[in-house]
């Protein structure tokens, strides 16, 4: 890999945060692919609650409206803008609920890779939008990532950078009543071991995340790339992606959106609609280099471990 694909920490002077992006890689995907349970019914309900109301204000004239509501049923509010300290530093970073009370994001945006150390204070903001917090700011109660990104025995073909675990899960702290964001959100369904890839590595991945270089990081943004599967960077997914720091851990899904009625052909062997399979990582940080970014897909050594370590931990943020 070559050295100039490195983390990106670059000052934002709008937010007044600097951005923590991009770094890592991923395993190959060996088993066969699977899909956790598909995203929740609250997230199906409340997406075809808001199409109506938003073809409702199509059909009355008020384009704007309409499409505010289309981009808000198509998946983004289960999408957060993610806040926390390194040292007495801020830093921004992006993430996905998986499970109700669950996000999943980058092992980077938790903690130092090899140095034994856990970064501080993330507060997880559910669709943000130019400083609007729409589902309200949640806490973090822990997070989870593998033994190995602590330590630096990962896996890497640039330590720190393109290596093969760079995937984390914060546990979010209930409200006063007991609720959890993904209670009024929803939340994505995630898939491992190559769902939703063709035998030869390939897909169709969306990128959502927050890059700090795009609209000041004050915004939502959604990439459409195709993936594939990168044997020197120790099988991370690479994409072809404008985003930049601020977009670390922002989710790669497929089957983005909500999924249409099928007539005269049938679907795919992977047809579950907005499943995660990897998260932002890492970029090139030079305007001479591909606009690429990778991801850690993810497999059954690094999501299901920790899935199945935070929901053995606090089964009522899964269920």
């Amino acid at each position: 890999m070559k050295t100039n694909a490195k983390r990106a920490r670059r000052s934002v002077a709008a937010v007044a945060f600097a951005t923590f992006c991009c770094t890592f890689g991923a395993a190959a995907a060996e088993a066969q692919a699977q899909a956790d349970v598909p995203p929740s019914p609250q997230a199906h309900a409340h997406a075809q609650e808001l199409l109506d109301r938003g073809n409702e204000l199509f059909r009355a004239g008020d384009m704007g409206g309409a499409l505010r509501l289309y981009q808000e049923a198509y998946g983004v509010f289960q999408s957060p803008k993610l806040f926390f300290n390194i040292g007495n530093g801020s830093y921004i970073c992006s993430a996905s609920l998986i499970k109700r009370g669950v996000a999943v994001t980058a092992a980077h945006c938790v903690a130092e890779f090899g140095k034994n150390q856990l970064h501080s204070n993330w507060t997880f903001v559910p669709a943000y939008s130019n400083g609007v917090a729409p589902y309200g700011v949640w806490s973090a109660q822990s997070v989870y990532l593998l033994t190995s990104y602590l330590d630096g025995s990962d896996p890497c073909s640039t330590p720190g950078v393109s290596c093969q675990d760079d995937v984390a899960l914060i546990l979010l702290n209930p409200d006063a009543a007991g609720n959890y964001p993904g209670s009024a959100t929803g939340w994505y369904g995630y898939g491992y071991d190559g769902y939703g890839f063709s035998g030869s590595g390939l897909t169709q991945i969306t990128q959502i995340g927050y890059p700090a270089c795009l609209d000041s990081g004050a915004l939502m943004e959604r990439n459409d790339s195709y993936g594939y599967v990168s044997a020197t960077q120790v099988n991370n997914t690479l994409i072809g992606s404008l985003m930049c720091g601020g977009s670390s851990g922002g989710p790669w899904l497929v089957n983005f959106g909500v999924a249409p009625a099928l007539s005269g052909t049938t679907p795919g062997a992977a047809a579950n609609s907005n499943v995660v399979v990897g998260v932002s990582s890492w970029g090139y940080t030079t305007n001479t280099l591909p606009k690429e970014m990778g991801s850690s897909p993810f497999t059954s050594g690094n999501i299901v471990t920790l899935v199945n370590a935070v929901c053995g931990a606090a089964p009522a943020a899964c269920n």
